[in-house]
């Protein structure tokens, strides 16, 4: 949905191989359906049907880009924790690998990271 200014989206799907696919878009309705149907080729297109399950708006193509390289780097269990907003587990797995990009947990009610899923 837009509202005044541009809308970029982060998505994960979750692929009927169980796997995960991370990308980023203007339209997530859009893309979600062209996934669905099958129109783009690549990684999704022999492991559909797929199922969104998790996804973060942005207001610039810059920041989305960023955090999809990001979240793409990111283990299986990281992303799992991302997907079900399991803050306190996704703060344990970025502290144990010794990311850069540790979660914040000082923000209340909502994801414990910043714009950029990067600490401050």
């Amino acid at each position: 949905m837009r509202m005044g200014y541009e809308e970029f989206w982060v998505y994960m799907l979750l692929c009927s191989d169980r796997s995960y696919y991370i990308g980023h878009t203007e339209d997530l309705e859009a893309r979600l359906a062209a996934h669905q149907r099958g129109t783009l080729a690549g990684y999704t297109l022999s492991r559909r049907p797929v199922e969104l399950i998790w996804a973060e708006p942005f207001t610039d193509r810059e920041n989305a880009i960023a955090r999809e390289r990001q979240v793409k780097q990111w283990s299986r269990a990281k992303k799992a924790a991302l997907a079900a907003q399991a803050w306190p587990r996704l703060v344990e797995l970025s502290r144990a690998r010794g990311s850069t990009g540790s979660p914040r947990t000082d923000r209340e009610g909502g994801p414990p990271y910043d714009e950029y899923g990067d600490a401050s």
